[in-house]
């Protein structure tokens, strides 16, 4: 059998989004809370953008109520602020649990049907479900980063990140992680993909899963205890999911244990793909995060501590 060279993936970045431009606002997990979306509203109103909250914003699950509202409304909210012609962006609005449950209910077709012009999605978390779904059937890229609803955008750092790379990416050429330890040093061009390490391993074998080949895999996790990690872990590697990747950068593992012991388990189960690693990236749970672009070609310098943006 002749083997065929894959084509490294190609996302489209939309564009950014204008001054007065309109986002909408939406639940995809968890219920939001008002005191603290309210909050988020007016950071946006504040960038000059004209925020809409849509159904999912206010609604809760009448039955489990960790979810902001029934499957089949999340995912018809969120079909409509996709192919909406009026939106340039979607924020969701928080994390926690449920965007798994909702993906399969997107009717995918129509919404390519629609031809839509590609807009940033923003989350992290449980949205990265929702992230690996956009690139797998729109091609798009998106922002991992703070959500309207929660903490995180309350912090002037995690604002500033996310508004810069939503309004005014051009100037966003570089990515700094000063703090970050080198595992096993070099350099690596790929695409950004990854996010949240439980979500990555949960959706493999699912239609919407995205292999980190010819990526820059980003990991992070949130009150996970060492074992459960090394579960995770070791399932992306068993699987096949790590095949072909070029490069693993991780963030915070905020609530997983001892920091010390989780750096060592990263070089434990990374540090002998024969590809550079870099540890303790502020960006995740439990920091003011920095905003990944998920999507976009980049190179990973683990000497400069550094991410450009390709």
């Amino acid at each position: 059998m002749v083997a065929v060279a894959r084509a490294t993936p190609s996302y489209v970045v939309p564009p950014p989004v204008p001054d007065g431009g309109r986002v909408a606002v939406a639940a995809f997990s968890g219920p939001l809370l008002a005191e603290r979306l309210d909050q988020g509203l007016r950071v946006l109103r504040g960038w000059g953008l004209e925020p809409v909250l849509l159904e999912s914003a206010t609604a809760v699950d009448p039955t489990f109520d960790y979810l902001g509202g029934t499957d089949e409304l999340r995912a018809r909210v969120l079909q409509e602020a996709l192919t909406d012609p009026s939106y340039d962006a979607v924020l969701l609005g928080r994390g926690g649990y449920g965007a798994q449950r909702a993906l399969d209910l997107i009717d995918w077709d129509a919404v390519l049907a629609a031809r839509p012009t590609p807009r940033h999605v923003v989350g992290f978390s449980d949205v990265t479900a929702l992230q690996e779904a956009l690139l797998h059937h729109l091609g798009w890229a998106s922002l991992y980063g703070p959500m309207v609803a929660t903490w995180y955008f309350e912090q002037e750092r995690a604002q500033e990140s996310l508004r810069r790379l939503l309004m005014t990416p051009d100037a966003v050429a570089v990515i700094e992680l000063p703090d970050t330890v080198p595992a096993v040093d070099g350099v690596a061009e790929g695409v950004l993909l990854g996010g949240c390490a439980t979500l990555l391993a949960s959706s493999i074998g699912t239609a919407t899963s995205v292999p980190a080949r010819d990526g820059i895999l980003f990991l992070e996790d949130v009150d996970e205890e060492i074992f459960r990690l090394d579960r995770i872990f070791t399932q992306l590697r068993r699987s096949g999911y790590l095949d072909g990747v070029k490069a693993v950068l991780t963030g915070t593992f905020h609530g997983c244990g001892d920091a010390d012991l989780v750096r060592r388990l990263i070089v434990d189960r990374f540090a002998d793909l024969g590809v550079p690693v870099l540890t303790g990236a502020d960006i995740g749970h439990g920091v003011p995060l920095q905003t990944l672009p998920i999507g976009r070609r980049a190179r990973l310098d683990t000497g400069a501590r550094r991410i450009d943006l390709l």
